[in-house]
């Protein structure tokens, strides 16, 4: 009869880890979830604001074509990617078209000193803000999701349960990324 108790007791255990084990996966994994949604949220608005940039800085800036093209299909990638990698790939390019379109706006004084040009960039530099932050928290999540996953004893039970490793949202260029795009007026 002890032998029977000791059985039931080690299936009781064992059904009580594995419960925790699939509870404390669902709850990181959720998570990360909700922090990439923060982050397409983030991304949305951003892509919202840039025509109206765009069309800011193309009635004083007629022969930059180039830079606004590259700026519109950029944000374009953005909104269109499926996967972190793919968004990251895709950002890459925004910073880059979006820097440079900063760029051409400090070459004209009266786009500078236009008061709703002024608005856009601080509205671009603040939504700039909370990407990098809601990336900061993407990727602290994934972190400790991945961090679960991978260690023993829950890598036994993870993948079968269901639960993969998530991809960190990486960019190419740190820097570029951590600064967003500078403007001075």
């Amino acid at each position: 009869m002890v032998i029977i108790w000791i059985l039931v007791g080690i299936v009781v255990l064992g059904a009580l880890f594995l419960w925790a084990t699939y509870n404390g996966l669902v709850r990181l994994n959720e998570r990360v979830n909700e922090a990439w949604s923060d982050i397409t949220v983030q991304l949305k608005y951003r892509a919202d604001l840039i025509p109206n940039v765009v069309e800011s800085v193309k009635g004083y800036a007629k022969h930059e074509r180039d830079a606004f093209e590259s700026v519109t299909k950029a944000r374009t990638s953005v909104m269109s990617a499926k996967s972190v990698k793919e968004t990251a790939a895709a950002e890459n390019a925004l910073e880059s078209g979006l820097g440079r379109l900063m760029a051409i706006a400090e070459s004209y004084p009266e786009l500078k000193a236009n008061t709703n040009f002024m608005d856009l960039q601080q509205k671009l530099q603040d939504t700039e803000d909370k990407i990098q932050a809601a990336r900061r928290f993407y990727n602290n999540g994934a972190k400790d999701l991945n961090t679960k996953i991978k260690t023993f004893p829950t890598n036994v039970f993870a993948r079968k349960l269901g639960f993969a490793v998530r991809d960190y949202f990486e960019v190419k260029d740190r820097a570029a990324i951590e600064n967003a795009p500078e403007v001075k007026f």
